[in-house]
């Protein structure tokens, strides 16, 4: 399906938008230039590089990244395989951790840079809990001196730009996250991302857009806003309330693999950009299903299962469909379901026309 972008047009061209269109960091040593203002956000059990390999396809330029890493967790020598080879990647690949010990987090920046790292992301917004009670994420929010402590030893030791993501506050949006971020930049932070909510309201309500743009006059770093961000138009939308210097999409990219590069398309205003028909987004499901399968055996077909939800989904026949592929024993099943359905997608296609 070809995207219409003459509809975004009078965002593209109006005042807001007449900016750089390259985000620059300077780091300690490794500068690092980010052509594009659309990134896609850490997701846990989600961004590994098979799916980023889907993501790169659609979106050769923008930032992507890992999965969040426990740095403990990696300094005995748990989650390697999810820095393992970074600089093999297409494209820039950030590096996100997690964790409340300063110096398990530079140690771990330390492996994350030497491993390929575009740059160092410092997880300071996640709010599960499992995370937080243990200090990390959001839970920095709360022991601000730890942050900037993080931030400091971070910067110090690796050469590649250190950034940070973080939230609007924990309890609610009065605890001066202002101040906060201000001495995250002064720390040693290159750029922050803000996702639009506290901790509290985790992923209910609206991404307070407002409040980002209003930290962003106050900050002389990058800042990237976060939160409801599915398609081009909440995209420019979004552009136009923050004033942001780049986005970051998150949830929306759940099923939707070439979404990044959609919306990098309508941002920077390249006509062309075919969405996936319903037989190739069926197709998509075979070839990431192959890649787990070849990456963790018969494992990958448990971690395809979420992945086929999501994608399996708006088109006639979608839900029964998606039913006995998430039900189906290997992977010879669900090539079996899919390719019977494509067959008869196309049967049904020809009768219409």
């Amino acid at each position: 399906m070809n995207v219409n972008y003459s509809i975004y047009s009078e965002y593209i061209r109006s005042e807001f938008f007449i900016m750089s269109s390259i985000i620059k960091l300077r780091g300690k040593g490794v500068s690092r230039i980010i052509n594009s203002k659309v990134m896609l956000s850490p997701l846990a059990g989600v961004t590994d590089k098979i799916f980023r390999k889907l993501v790169r396809k659609w979106a050769p330029e923008s930032l992507l990244f890992t999965e969040m890493i426990n740095a403990t967790s990696l300094k005995h020598g748990y989650g390697t395989q999810k820095i393992k080879q970074l600089e093999l990647e297409k494209g820039p690949i950030g590096v996100q951790i997690f964790d409340n010990r300063p110096f398990a987090v530079s140690e771990a920046a330390k492996l994350a840079e030497d491993s390929g790292a575009f740059l160092i992301d410092i997880n300071m917004g996640c709010p599960v809990k499992k995370i937080s009670r243990k200090g990390g994420g959001s839970a920095l929010i709360n022991d601000r001196l730890l942050a900037i402590e993080l931030v400091k030893r971070v910067s110090n030791a690796v050469k590649v730009p250190v950034t940070v993501k973080t939230r609007l506050g924990w309890e609610n949006k009065e605890e001066n996250i202002e101040e906060f971020l201000l001495s995250l930049q002064d720390a040693g932070a290159e750029m922050i991302t803000l996702h639009g909510r506290t901790r509290k309201e985790g992923f209910s309500g609206k991404a307070d857009w407002e409040m980002i743009g209003k930290i962003k006059e106050l900050l002389e770093i990058p800042v990237i806003a976060n939160g409801d961000i599915k398609n081009p138009k909440d995209a420019f939308n979004c552009f136009k309330k923050t004033n942001a210097d780049g986005l970051m999409i998150g949830r929306g990219i759940l099923g939707s693999p070439w979404k990044i590069g959609e919306i990098d398309y309508a941002v920077k205003e390249i006509k062309g950009f075919k969405e996936p028909n319903i037989e190739e987004k069926l197709l998509l499901i075979i070839e990431h299903l192959d890649e787990l399968i070849k990456e963790k055996g018969s494992h990958g077909l448990l971690i395809a299962r979420k992945h086929i939800s999501w994608t399996c989904k708006n088109f006639p026949g979608a839900t029964s469909l998606r039913n006995k592929l998430v039900r189906a024993i290997d992977a010879n099943e669900v090539k079996e379901l899919i390719n019977k359905a494509i067959k008869t997608l196309n049967y049904e296609k020809k009768i219409l026309t």
